[in-house]
């Protein structure tokens, strides 16, 4: 038995799984084994440092994986941002055919990606944006709950709602995000109306993650309260893993009047990726999801994929289909 929805019809993969973009985190090693294991992951863009370095990427997964994978592609509101239209040429000219879009104001690049082919699914936090993106154009989307790591947005609704209200409206296929890390999580989405499920902490915590073991450990040692949300005073939150350095943003926020220059240091992404390489889980800050309460083990990829599928293939058939009498 498989589990075919309309995303994975619609993205040519086995599993209704997604791997979306993680700073970082979404390299080569990561996507390929994601792949390999009949889900879908993304590249993130951003994590390279140039769009050259961006097709050089997209190759080495190619090297590893001859099944469908994507890349993300974040567009945020900066003073000087990244050259977007270069990233973009970058991934239609390496042929990919999938992107996640997340971010500000994506019109331009979902036009530009559509016309050469390109699905889209992008990533949002609340029911309007969705719509407003299915309004644009875009194929898929996937809805980000409050649970989720990185930014919740500012409307706090939880996926048990957030996602049943956003499948009453939204026509186009759609993922759930934020808490997902088992199969009871899959079949739950499935019934409130998703497609499947996007997994972003509970990859990290998988052998092939390139990031070092000491933060695979402690997200299994944490647990689902071990997050902190930062920047809500300044109307941009984010949930991350909780340690010394979230700790600190905290409590500036809370002394009242804090500006982002008052803890631009603590959370530069500089900081935050050197831990991730020298394992020094307190050296910046990371971005980890409540859904730590349910990572137990740092299987591969794989194991993972495989193991979810088989449980929710269970569920469904025995304790769901059980209890219709």
């Amino acid at each position: 038995m498989a589990i075919k929805t309309r995303f994975t019809e619609l993205f040519g993969v086995e599993h209704p799984i997604a791997q979306g973009g993680m700073q970082w985190v979404g390299k080569a090693e990561l996507v390929s084994a994601v792949a390999n294991a009949g889900a879908l992951g993304f590249l993130t863009a951003l994590t390279q440092p140039t769009p050259e370095a961006l097709s050089q990427e997209i190759a080495r997964c190619r090297e590893m994986t001859d099944k469908p994978f994507g890349v993300n592609l974040t567009i945020l509101p900066a003073m000087k941002p990244p050259p977007y239209a270069e990233y973009r040429a970058a991934i239609i000219e390496s042929g990919i055919k999938i992107v996640e879009t997340a971010g500000y104001k994506p019109q331009e690049h979902v036009d530009d990606l559509k016309a050469h082919g390109v699905k889209v699914i992008h990533k949002c936090t609340a029911v309007r944006h969705a719509l407003s993106a299915e309004r644009m154009g875009v194929d898929a989307i996937s809805i980000d709950g409050f649970e989720c790591a990185g930014h919740p947005g500012e409307d706090d609704i939880p996926g048990l709602i957030l996602i049943p209200v956003a499948a009453q409206k939204v026509k186009i296929p759609m993922i759930a995000s934020g808490g997902f890390g088992d199969a009871r999580g899959l079949v739950a989405a499935l019934a409130l109306g998703a497609d499947g499920v996007n997994m972003g902490t509970r990859f990290c915590a998988t052998v092939e993650a390139p990031i070092h073991q000491n933060f695979k450990e402690q997200m299994v040692a944490n647990d689902e309260r071990a997050t902190d949300l930062i920047f809500r005073t300044l109307h941009n939150t984010a949930r991350v893993a909780k340690n010394a350095v979230s700790q600190q943003v905290v409590a500036i926020e809370r002394a009242g009047g804090a500006k982002f220059e008052d803890v631009a240091d603590l959370v530069k992404g500089v900081r935050g990726r050197e831990g991730l390489e020298t394992g020094d889980t307190d050296h910046g800050i990371w971005s980890a999801g409540m859904v730590q309460g349910l990572i137990h083990d740092v299987p591969t990829v794989k194991d993972l994929v495989d193991r979810i599928v088989a449980e929710a293939e269970d569920l469904i058939r025995q304790r769901l289909a059980g209890m219709v009498a």
